[in-house]
């Protein structure tokens, strides 16, 4: 699960945060004339959980809510972003505003408890990680949460490049080199100078190499230990893992082809890439959570985790109906157990997935795995 999602459902379901609660779903454009649309649905949820919250809670104020709303909707700021949906929880106190990687129903919520099933829909087989895109020349960092990848801010001195990492330790002494594609973006660097021979260039490499990674453990800030993985040639990959000791260097990822000529459009897929291995690794093993007790049937596993008994809580999204189907009441009803079920599991230390039903345990529609 990301950072940003693991934070949200943690303030959502914490002790301290009490609803009512006004959840608001939706998905967002970039047109002008989509983002007119989506403005309207969203003044026009705003009416509708107005009603609801007035009729289920007539003892609450509801002018706190419809002042976080209008914030919301005037806020040019929020309707530029090009997230493909945005999840929104208003109480009397607060407003958290959460964009979505994922297209979902657009919909809206009136409860005791915010409506969570979209965040984390979002939140599988979503990755918080550390990229680090090798050359054997040169290197750049990454941060990726929620599907976004930003260059991280890298400290005056940071082995970036070879002479900046090595200075007058070069092995090869006056080397000129320049960065080259080549075949496939096979050959990184050629290397041209009176003393470099194979064995002198291939010092700088693991020189550089160590470097690299003594500044990835000594010098950057990753106390929360999010894993990094490689974006490298695989022999860049081979001498890396050489010397690598920093101890959140991961190798359950990567992505095997260099960075070097990169365009913007290009990252979409190196994600991508990270996530299809990682959600293999992590589909594998919910199989192995089935040697576990655990239940299936939902009038069992409603009281057990209210009980706090449920340790990991498994819904497939063969549950919800496209667009609410052809009986939105009943929909609307199933969703909002579903997600009891899921706010249930999370207030007591569990864990909640909701995925396609062939990535689920032994394929169920519906699984908790008991702590007890």
């Amino acid at each position: 699960m990301t950072k940003v999602g693991k934070e949200l459902l943690a303030e959502l379901t914490g002790a301290d945060t009490l609803g009512p609660f006004v959840s608001i779903m939706l998905n967002t454009h970039v047109a002008h004339q989509d983002v007119e649309k989506d403005q309207i649905k969203f003044k026009n949820f705003a009416k509708e959980a107005k009603k609801r919250f007035e009729k289920k809670y007539p003892a609450e104020d509801w002018n706190n809510y419809q002042t976080k709303l209008d914030a919301i909707l005037a806020d040019q700021s929020f309707w530029r972003s090009a997230s493909k949906s945005v999840a929104v929880f208003v109480t009397a106190q607060d407003t958290w505003i959460h964009r979505l990687q994922i297209p979902i129903d657009d919909q809206y919520y009136v409860g005791d408890t915010p409506y969570v099933l979209g965040a984390i829909r979002n939140a599988q087989f979503n990755y918080t990680y550390y990229l680090l895109a090798l050359n054997r020349d040169s290197m750049a960092l990454y941060f990726v949460d929620n599907g976004q990848i930003h260059p991280v801010d890298l400290p005056e001195g940071a082995p970036v490049d070879v002479p900046t990492a090595l200075g007058e330790e070069i092995t090869g002494g006056n080397l000129n080199y320049r960065s080259q594609g080549g075949q496939n973006g096979a050959q990184e660097a050629a290397y041209h100078g009176v003393n470099a021979k194979d064995e002198e260039v291939e010092i700088d490499w693991k020189n550089y190499y160590q470097a690299v990674d003594t500044f990835l453990r000594e010098d950057l800030d990753n106390a929360a230990g999010y894993p990094l993985y490689l974006f490298a040639l695989p022999e860049n990959q081979t001498m890396f893992k050489k010397y690598a000791k920093a101890p959140f260097f991961s190798t359950d990822a990567a992505v095997d082809s260099s960075p070097a000529n990169i365009s913007n459009g290009d990252w979409e897929k190196v994600i991508a890439e990270i996530s299809k291995q990682l959600a293999e690794k992590e589909v594998a093993g919910y199989q192995k959570l089935l040697d576990k007790k655990f239940m299936d049937q939902l009038v069992d596993i409603l009281p057990a985790s209210k009980e706090g008994r449920v340790a990991n809580l498994f819904i497939a999204t063969s549950n919800l109906v496209d667009g609410f189907g052809e009986d939105p009441d009943t929909e609307y009803d199933r969703r909002q157990v579903l997600n009891t079920l899921v706010i249930n599991t999370l207030k007591n230390g569990g864990e909640a997935h909701l995925l396609a039903q062939k990535d689920a345990p032994d394929e169920k529609s519906l699984t908790a795995i008991l702590r007890y």
